[in-house]
């Protein structure tokens, strides 16, 4: 039975740094922007399409980015939490790159040979300004989730497609897997079987070293694609970096 005395110390306990349950933030206004999320074909390439006109327009993107660049990342607590955090960051800040040089063919011409898109800031997570290779390279992969390259999205066609909902620590496993599975089986983008040979993704090739912890390439490839047969791996599926937008 509680005393009030106990009460009174748990009360001020939760009000002391770092004592409090940890939590993720509350993506509704994320949830806002990707039902402006619509599947949609390409260039060929069957994809989830960005009303980038709209949430451009109707303040949703920024509203979402503002609350993303608000939050604390020191509330997180667990892999889990700080995977699906990091992942939606990534997707948030890919998009406000692309709205933010709106109208744009690529991504990449918010960048330059010499200085890539990549390596420009991008946004503001947790009162520091970071880039998109930064949440990439030096916060999400040293995680050691290659399930993570099927999760961000960098604006383009070829690359995974967007979730028409938010990554949460609760359904991140679920989430990856569904997002390594709609990937592999989409011949215009992860893979494809022909005669004598497997086209896949150039993710995978630039990446490859990330998939060793599930034995290689071909090992999570079979994961996915159990009856893959045992043809010669390319990497030769074109990568189109056209903006994924629906217009």
């Amino acid at each position: 039975m509680f005393t009030k005395k106990s009460l009174i110390l748990a009360f001020w306990l939760l009000l002391l740094p770092g004592i409090a349950t940890a939590s993720e933030p509350d993506w509704s206004s994320y949830q806002a922007v990707l039902s402006h999320v619509k599947p949609g074909i390409k260039n060929g390439v069957s994809l989830m399409l960005v009303d980038y006109d709209t949430i451009k327009s109707n303040g949703s993107l920024d509203k979402a980015y503002r609350e993303l660049s608000a939050f604390k990342p020191e509330q997180l607590a667990g892999p889990e939490e700080k995977l699906a955090f990091y992942i939606n960051a990534y997707n948030i800040l890919a998009l406000k790159m692309a709205a933010d040089h709106w109208p744009t063919k690529s991504i990449k011409d918010a960048g330059s040979f010499f200085s890539p898109v990549w390596d420009k800031p991008a946004g503001e997570l947790g009162g520091k300004t970071v880039t998109l290779g930064e949440v990439e390279h030096k916060i999400l992969r040293p995680m050691g989730e290659p399930r993570i390259h099927l999760a961000i999205v960098c604006a383009s066609v070829s690359c995974p497609d967007l979730r028409s909902e938010p990554y949460t620590a609760a359904k991140l496993n679920a989430q990856l897997d569904d997002q390594a599975q709609k990937f592999l089986d989409n011949p215009g983008k992860g893979l494809k079987v022909e005669k004598d040979s497997i086209k896949i993704s150039k993710i995978f090739d630039w990446f490859e070293e990330d998939f060793e912890v599930y034995g290689g390439v071909r090992a999570f490839l079979t994961r996915y694609k159990t009856d893959l047969p045992e043809f010669k791996i390319k990497t030769q599926i074109p990568y189109d970096w056209a903006v994924n937008s629906s217009k």
